[in-house]
């Protein structure tokens, strides 16, 4: 039996708020941008047929030239995005080919994800349908309400999201087309598959798959990526 066709939708449309400058998903990285270094650990994984990425309108001309050099062999389009997370999601899904039958969503500032976790989330896809990366809270968690600490917040159950996140493509074309329809907000794509009633299941993440949103999580990807080089280098 044919395995499913894989493809990683990278939603690249933010503007980096939080960490100030320039669009955090095209600062360098070494040798290239944030993004191309997402791009390339997928390009490079046996399970992924296809690449989309959703980028602000007016950076896309730049980015096909550079995307042009990088030499990705599995990009098969950059679409401009939308003005929410969401609507760049939908505009790369609109481009996927359509023998894709499984779908990762990962965010375009997560360039130290591992191949085994990509591969763990693409089989927990054909497990159950849908799965994503997580890791078990392990601090103390309180509510905060006006600048003071409330209620304690039990972290038994409490999870840190992170990407990729893997569905079914029939489960999440409908669970998009239903978000649309209904003007649902989320903040990322497993929420907006459970509106469907689907269980996602857990795969363990990994504390290095670090999201660059602030200038601290750029500082601390700067030396990942230091230690990277010279660890490959011996």
């Amino acid at each position: 039996m044919m395995e499913e066709s894989v493809a990683v939708l990278i939603p690249a449309g933010g503007t980096g708020s939080r960490l100030g400058g320039q669009h955090k998903q095209y600062r360098r990285l070494g040798d290239a941008s944030v993004l191309v270094h997402t791009l390339r650990v997928f390009d490079q994984h046996p399970d992924v047929a296809h690449l989309v990425v959703a980028v602000p309108a007016e950076t896309r001309e730049s980015l096909l030239v550079e995307l042009g050099r990088s030499g990705l062999t599995k990009l098969t389009a950059v679409v401009a995005g939308g003005q929410s997370r969401c609507e760049s999601v939908r505009a790369a899904l609109t481009a996927t080919p359509p023998e894709a039958d499984i779908l990762l969503v990962h965010d375009a500032v997560r360039p130290f994800v591992n191949a085994r976790d990509i591969r763990a989330v693409v089989q927990g896809v054909r497990r159950s349908g849908a799965a994503a990366l997580g890791i078990a809270a392990t601090d103390t968690m309180r509510y905060g309400i006006d600048g003071r600490f409330g209620e304690t917040v039990s972290r038994k159950r409490l999870y840190r999201m992170q990407t990729p996140q893997g569905f079914r493509r029939d489960w999440f074309e409908r669970a998009h087309h239903l978000a649309r329809e209904r003007r649902l907000s989320a903040t990322d794509d497993v929420e907006i598959v459970m509106h469907l009633g689907h269980a996602v299941e857990i795969i363990a993440g990994s504390w290095r798959n670090l999201k660059i949103t602030t200038p601290e999580d750029w500082e601390f990807a700067q030396l990942l990526w230091a230690h990277r080089e010279v660890r490959e280098g011996q």
